[in-house]
């Protein structure tokens, strides 16, 4: 029972810092140099919904294996 609680903790503790940095504001340019030289030439606007629409295809990979790896924690824990 005692190595479940420090596991959840863990688990608790990780979750919580992955969720204050993904809430801090911090903007992340995830564009290669090709896209981000093409996009600049349209203007700033046009260039952060860009770069917001690779940040939001890259987290449903993620969300994905987040989910496959929960369901099998859960199912191991039984």
């Amino acid at each position: 029972m005692y190595l479940w609680a420090s596991n959840m903790r863990r688990f608790l503790l990780i979750l919580f810092f992955i969720s204050l940095i993904s809430l801090s504001g911090y903007t992340a340019d995830a564009q290669c140099s090709i896209c981000a030289k093409s996009v600049q030439q349209m203007g700033d606007k046009p260039a952060k919904g860009f770069n917001s629409g690779i940040i939001y295809l890259m987290l449903a990979p993620f969300g994905i294996i987040g989910f496959v790896g929960y369901r099998w924690w859960k199912s191991r824990e039984e």
